[in-house]
């Protein structure tokens, strides 16, 4: 595959280097900033070599699946520094361009401060997802090698610097979000990755000193401080409350002292209410998060997995989804409970089977025929982990089958709670999701998948399909 090629032509079709605002590679897209989408080509995008499928959205998203869109970004950023004429024209009618129309609609119609707000800490995590996919990745893989091999390899050097790689992540992880978390917050990174810095357990930490033979207690408890308490959830209010500060601060600051002053009242006022107030209320809400998800996967069992499976695609399409972000890389956290196994996202995966299952029982029933273009469009990327095209495309604007869709879903979720599925890592879904569930689980998961894709598709070909509502959506004009 020559990137370089494939880079030029991206660049050529997206109308030149004169309308990219901003590219960023997340595990599977080449996500990019458009100035004025007028002058790009969506299709032939779509038809580029390694192009797994176009999706637009606030950014416009291509999709190459995990490993091939680094390369890709590299050459693409190469490509930009070179002159390219842009190229209008017209774009095609097809399932990506659908899907963007309805999610656009559908973000409107659900365009909340709740939304909003958990839009932002989707942003904070975002950049976040190649590392943690990597150093879940090597947590994962490493745990069962000493395992199998009861530590062979344990004291070697190469052997070692890689494992050190999966820890330094996770280790530090609530620095980068203190970091991420204050920039979109609108403060200053480095304050927010103090925050986040307050967050990690560190023997030097002058909090942590023994003096004499006593330890630093806190006020009003007495007892001694614990970095780690609350964890990310800890990082991100404590980063965003210093972006708040000192914001607060800095409009009220002389110019003449703003540069020394304020940034050192925020770190001092900060720090404060980090350990008096931020922790302690964060380290309740993460055992309520803790709680909740163990009373409804493991002691709910397969009605648990089944509720959680058939219920997160409305989540999806109301855009409260986005609130899990972090609780996913608490539940990947090596030093947190679950040590590192994610066992909630397996079962939300199922859900984008029953689209699947649901998408093939359409078009095998329907006569349709701009309904199974669409269909055709948005499978094989559905079939990847990428469910958007299928989503917004084809079950949502039809509604009974994209109920249909959840509740076959469901199934399996529930196998995937009965194999107490779980994932070393996250950002990957689909047939890629076979990368990061837990190394020996990948017939389980390929089971609970395909019952997924059979919920989907036996619930919609009997109850989810009504010609007339297609006929009427999918007129061909």
């Amino acid at each position: 595959m020559d990137f370089n090629a494939i880079s030029n032509q991206l660049l050529k079709e997206l109308g030149g280097k004169d309308n990219i605002a901003e590219t960023e590679a997340c595990v599977t897209r080449l996500r990019v900033s458009i100035k004025d989408m007028s002058k790009v080509n969506l299709q032939a995008i779509r038809e580029t070599e390694g192009v797994l499928g176009v999706i637009e959205s606030e950014t416009l998203q291509i999709v190459f699946g995990p490993g091939t869109v680094n390369k890709v970004y590299e050459a693409f950023n190469e490509a930009c520094m070179a002159d390219n004429k842009a190229d209008s024209t017209k774009e095609k009618a097809d399932a990506f361009t659908v899907a963007k129309e309805n999610k656009a609609e559908q973000r409107q119609k659900y365009d909340k401060p709740l939304q909003r707000f958990l839009k932002k800490i989707a942003s904070i995590f975002i950049p976040l997802l190649p590392g943690i996919v990597a150093a879940g990745l090597i947590n994962g893989v490493t745990n069962v090698i000493n395992f199998a091999t009861k530590g062979a390899l344990s004291g070697i050097w190469w052997y070692e610097c890689i494992r050190t790689m999966g820890w330094a992540l996770f280790t530090y992880l609530p620095i980068y979000v203190g970091m991420l978390a204050a920039k979109e917050m609108g403060g200053s990174a480095i304050l927010g990755g103090i925050a986040g810095a307050m967050c990690i357990s560190n023997a030097s930490m002058p909090l942590l000193t023994t003096f004499g033979d006593k330890q630093v207690t806190l006020p009003f408890t007495g007892a001694v401080y614990v970095p780690g308490n609350g964890g990310i959830i800890a990082a991100v209010i404590a980063s965003s409350a210093f972006a708040l500060l000192e914001k607060k601060i800095r409009k009220i600051m002389p110019d003449l002292l703003d540069t020394f002053i304020s940034p050192l009242l925020v770190l001092i006022i900060g720090s404060l209410a980090i350990i008096l107030v931020i922790q302690p209320i964060s380290s309740w809400l993460a055992n309520v998060i803790y709680n909740v998800i163990e009373t409804v996967y493991d002691k709910m069992g397969m009605i648990g997995g089944y509720i959680l499976s058939a219920g997160f695609l409305p989540l999806v399409a109301v855009g409260l989804h986005q609130a899990l972000m972090p609780i996913h890389v608490m539940l990947n956290d090596p030093s947190g409970p679950t040590k590192g196994i994610n066992y909630l996202l397996p079962v939300l995966m199922m859900s984008g089977g029953g689209q699947v299952g649901a998408g093939l029982a359409l078009y095998f029933k329907t006569k349709n025929k701009k309904l199974k273009r669409f269909i055709r469009d948005s499978i094989p990327v559905g079939i990847l982990g990428v469910g958007e095209p299928l989503m917004y495309a084809v079950t949502l604007p039809l509604g009974r089958s994209f109920l249909t869709a959840c509740i076959g879903a469901g199934f399996g979720g529930a196998l995937a709670a009965a194999f107490h599925l779980g994932a070393v890592s996250q950002g990957l879904s689909g047939l890629f999701g076979l990368l990061i569930v837990q190394p020996g689980q990948q017939i389980q998961y390929v089971i609970a998948m395909l019952a997924a894709y059979l919920g989907g598709f036996v619930l919609t070909w009997f109850f989810g399909v009504d010609e007339k509502k297609i006929n009427e959506i999918y007129s061909i004009n």
